[in-house]
Parts: C-alpha cells; structure tokens; sequence
C-alpha cells in the first residue's frame, strides 16, 4: 500500500530511496514508521552519519556516504530483486558531480535495472538503455533547482511494464509535478 490505497497490481515492488540525511535521524526514523510496512525494500544513499549499529540500519539498506565514518557501510550494493537489479551508492566515487558516465557504465557492468545515487543532494530521473537511474535528492539539506521543496526522498513502483517514480516531501506529501513514468 501507498498512500494509503490499496494496490491495484499484486506484482507492484515498490522501493523507498532516500539520501543526504546528515545527522537529521529522525527524519529517518519518521519514514521508516510511516512506509516500513508499505514498500518491499528501502535503501539510504549514504551520508546518513548513522553508526552501523543503529536500529535503523536494520530497516534501510544503507551504503557509505563520502561524510560517514569510514567503514562503517559498503561503498555500494547490488540486490537481486523479483523486478530486477539494483545497484545502489553514494555517487561521489563515480563522479556523479561532473555527469553520468561513470555511474552508467557501472550500472552496465552489473547489469542493472535500477540505480539508485545520492551525493550531490538534487533530485534526478532518468531511464536510459533499460536502467532507471535515481537521485531522491537530499531529504534534509536540498540543492539544485528544487531546493524551495525543503528535502525529497523517492519511491519508485515497479510493475512488468511500467515504472512510476514519485517524489515526495518531508511531510510525506507527493509532489505530482514530480513524477516520471516509464515503459519497460
């Protein structure tokens, strides 16, 4: 279920991302009692600050932003998923600042279908050559064109032929102007 309505498509995963948290763990803890029980798996992009030993870190997937403590999470990750690949990280390590080349070709590699970044705290979508990559922006401190929203996380839905991307707010409102749908 999201937003409260029932699935329409019992073969519907749905996939809450979220990044650039930095220090603010109750926005986390707030998503996480709100949509835990509503998407199939949610993924943190890194620069949560979060000790690997949180309670949190037993809800999100959670990969190394370039601001947490070294160690603490992997670089990245790749989870096999009953609607495909997704391949997470934070993005600094693939230059996501200057473009996507980098972040495409290792999505390439891994033969991902979903790829999923943080980083640079401003939202981006974009499906290309069969991957859908994914900035939720920063839910705390955004940047970029969207700023005025005041923080963004993202779910994606994920059917056998179609994905819809929506972002929403910190006050878990969605942000209609926002959503992206794709044909697989």
């Amino acid at each position: 279920m999201i937003g409260g309505s029932k699935m329409k498509n019992s073969q519907a995963k749905y996939f809450l991302i979220v990044s650039d948290n930095h220090t603010d763990r109750d926005i986390l803890t707030k998503i996480a009692e709100v949509y835990q029980n509503r998407v199939d798996l949610m993924i943190h992009c890194g620069d949560s600050l979060l000790e690997k030993t949180d309670p949190l870190c037993e809800r999100y997937q959670v990969v190394e932003g370039n601001c947490d403590f070294p160690g603490n999470f992997v670089n990245e990750q790749l989870l096999t998923t009953s609607v495909g690949q997704v391949f997470f990280s934070h993005g600094q390590h693939y230059y996501v600042n200057f473009g996507m080349s980098d972040l495409m070709a290792v999505a390439q590699k891994n033969q991902a279908d979903f790829c999923f970044f943080g980083h640079t705290h401003q939202l981006k979508v974009e499906y290309q050559e069969g991957c859908l990559f994914l900035n939720p922006g920063s839910i705390s401190f955004p940047r970029g064109k969207y700023r005025q929203i005041g923080g963004t996380f993202a779910i994606v839905t994920v059917t056998v032929d179609r994905i819809v991307v929506n972002f929403y707010d910190r006050r878990f409102s969605i942000i209609n102007e926002l959503t992206h749908e794709f044909k697989r």
